[in-house]
């Protein structure tokens, strides 16, 4: 500005300010205390590597200072970060990111929201130049390719993977290789009315989701979403599950495909699958317990490096298999959140792993047995709350 006349005799320039004494606005830097920031009205916010924030206490005060302005904006900057922050959470940079995908995926209905983001796809070399090139719009032009070559030899994989490929790096083990669940896409192939299949379920009451998920007993298994409710964003602590509504569509897929059984983890839901049973329909108890979810959770992913199962490609599926990661211990693997506190739903991913376990059991009875009733054993209830 001092540099330039026409700017200089009009703008007052400040250590880590600019003032305009035309109309009183001002140009501020910030530092990061977010109580400091209160009573700002801002008009427009410019937050730059939204990775780098510890949590979102900064970035709240900021986007709702704005609120007595006419037509304010909020622009965030950043490559990707931590997927969880200190505190268990999904960090404030992921979960915009997730938010960005599910208004791009017309889930959540915001044109007030606006992401534009390049990542390389997964599975791409880290080294390949066609990987930086993905991630980069700018690349061999305002970023150098010889800078790229120079320090990826010498970086960690995962810190490239973040700063230079744009790449979300889990801190835990993933579930499935990269790309490995694209290829068994197949949204084209419908499940007829009658057809045999396995209903899997995984629910809970609040802030989580309720799912119900359909799997064929042929020998290459279609896995299908047929029902899911999750805690809508912005909703308050208090949102419950329609339990009404979960009933009745476990009942109309009954009346729709002829379910072999209804395969569930009771834990909560003990009454609704009484109730059920109780009308006669086949619910078969499926505690995730780690003598369960191990062999089924091994026969998932064999399934899917084979290519030997497909799926309907809903949207929401594939977000709950990619959140998912693998918990190992002495009793053996079966998925798991990232951390206990994380949002990031895994719950149709875990319906999917059971409906195949028990659509390979009726595969190989030929699927014409006459319906067989797990005992609801309270051994196996005692294991469920995991």
């Amino acid at each position: 500005i001092r540099l330039q006349p026409d700017l200089s005799e009009f703008l007052q320039v400040f250590r880590d300010a600019i003032f305009n004494p035309k109309n009183g606005a001002t140009y501020r830097a910030l530092s990061a205390e977010a109580f400091t920031k209160e009573g700002l009205s801002p008009t427009l916010v410019a937050f730059d590597e939204v990775h780098a924030q510890p949590n979102r206490e900064l970035w709240d005060v900021m986007q709702l200072a704005a609120g007595a302005r006419t037509s304010p904006m909020m622009i965030g900057i950043t490559t990707a970060g931590v997927k969880v922050d200190s505190s268990g959470k999904d960090s404030l940079c992921f979960g915009l990111y997730e938010y960005g995908k599910k208004v791009a995926l017309g889930e959540v209905v915001d044109p007030t929201f606006f992401m534009s983001w390049w990542e390389a796809p997964d599975g791409m070399d880290h080294r390949d130049p066609a990987t930086w090139r993905a991630a980069n719009p700018g690349f061999d032009d305002i970023v150098s390719a010889d800078d790229f070559e120079s320090v990826v030899n010498r970086t960690p994989e995962s810190e490239f993977r973040t700063k230079r490929c744009n790449q979300w790096v889990a801190t835990s083990s993933t579930w499935l290789p990269a790309g490995a669940w694209d290829l068994v896409t197949d949204p084209h192939r419908v499940v007829p009315d009658g057809t045999d299949i396995v209903l899997a379920f995984d629910g809970s009451f609040n802030g989580d989701c309720t799912a119900i998920v359909g799997v064929t007993t042929d020998d290459v298994p279609h896995v299908f979403v047929v029902d899911a409710w999750e805690k809508p964003d912005g909703e308050a602590a208090d949102w419950q599950v329609p339990v009404a509504d979960v009933e009745q569509s476990i009942r109309d897929a009954c009346a729709r495909w002829q379910v072999r059984e209804i395969a569930c983890d009771p834990y909560r839901w003990a009454r609704t699958f009484q109730v059920l049973e109780d009308e006669g329909l086949p619910v078969v108890l499926f505690p995730q317990s780690a003598s369960r979810m191990t062999p089924a959770t091994t026969r998932f992913f064999e399934a899917v490096l084979n290519q030997a199962l497909s799926h309907d490609g809903d949207a929401r599926l594939a977000r709950h298999v990619g959140n998912a990661t693998l918990k190992s211990d002495a009793r053996g693997s079966r998925l798991a959140k990232e951390s206990r506190h994380s949002q990031r739903r895994i719950d149709l991913a875990v319906a999917s792993v059971m409906g195949v376990e028990r659509a390979a059991f009726w595969a190989s009875q030929g699927g014409g047995l006459p319906m067989v009733f797990d005992p609801w054993s309270l051994d196996e209830l005692g294991d469920v709350s995991e």
